[in-house]
């Protein structure tokens, strides 16, 4: 009776596990064509945007744009201002955030403890990462701009690197965090001091992901209209004073892409594309460099 009774169970049990290991493969299958499917939608549309940047952008290329600064409607001016104001206060702009938010990021993985001033200094590099770029560009305005009474490329490039640090700060921390705490006992037990342990081990080991962040933050500023707006302003002529107005691309092309005139609108759709190269040059150079000297050690 216990042989007749225990066969049908098995075979149920069966058909139970059977059944259960069709649905797992139906999910999966699912699970599989809505990520392909998903890939698919964010292939096509960043294959779109590059597509109507080039189509578009590419008409707006000749010497006169990288030779000529920017001028009236119909006289045949250029970019040369916006690209090398954009260049400085860009390039500056990383030059200050990139020191700044690593060490702080150091601080806060290495040094820093669960205390007040470590969580104050992560709530503000958190909030900092989600506030409204323009917000950052009114607080310039009123701690620079307005005291000295006119608008500067200094205040722009401050502004940038407001915006610049926080992503730099969190990228650093995370990637330091995620070096195995084997790689650290092990310098120390060579004698290592702290500071080389930090140097010599850990921003070593997280150069990668640290680069990201950089890249990520050049990426994001690079574009910001609305922070300079407030501060740099802008400048149909050429200048290259920190003191002074200065151009930029992104504000060109606030400028220009609502305007009347189609060669303004054409040279807004080159300024977007020169920053579109720009930033995907940096990204392959950067990568370029890492992966050489990466299989260099």
């Amino acid at each position: 009776m216990s042989v007749q009774k225990t066969l049908p169970e098995a075979g149920r049990g069966w058909q139970r596990g059977g059944a259960q290991a069709m649905r797992r493969r139906l999910v999966e299958r699912l699970v599989s064509m809505l990520c392909n499917i998903a890939t698919v939608i964010v292939l096509f549309v960043l294959f779109s945007i590059l597509w109507t940047l080039v189509t578009r952008g590419a008409a707006g290329l000749s010497l006169n744009t990288f030779l000529h600064s920017t001028g009236a409607p119909g006289s045949g001016g250029g970019l040369a201002n916006a690209i090398a104001g954009s260049c400085e206060q860009t390039g500056l702009a990383a030059l200050i955030g990139t020191p700044v938010g690593m060490m702080t990021g150091i601080y806060l993985s290495e040094f820093g403890q669960d205390g007040r001033v470590v969580q104050l200094v992560r709530f503000v590099s958190d909030m900092l990462l989600s506030v409204p770029s323009i917000l950052v560009g009114l607080f310039i305005y009123l701690i620079v701009v307005e005291p000295a009474g006119h608008f500067s490329g200094m205040a722009g490039t401050l502004s940038l690197a407001v915006l610049f640090i926080p992503i730099v700060v969190r990228t650093t921390e995370d990637m330091l965090r995620l070096v195995p705490r084997a790689m650290r006992e092990a310098a120390y037990a060579l004698g290592a001091p702290g500071w080389r342990v930090i140097l010599g081990v850990c921003l070593r080991a997280a150069r990668g992901g640290i680069m990201t962040g950089i890249l990520l933050a050049l990426a994001r500023i690079s574009g910001e209209t609305a922070p300079l707006l407030f501060t740099s302003l802008g400048n149909l002529n050429w200048s290259t004073s920190l003191g002074a107005p200065m151009a930029s691309l992104p504000v060109t092309i606030y400028q220009y892409a609502g305007s009347a005139y189609d060669d303004w609108v054409q040279m807004a759709w080159t300024s977007a594309l020169l920053i579109t190269v720009a930033v995907l040059a940096t990204n392959i150079l950067a990568r370029w460099w890492l992966t050489r000297n990466g299989s260099a050690q």
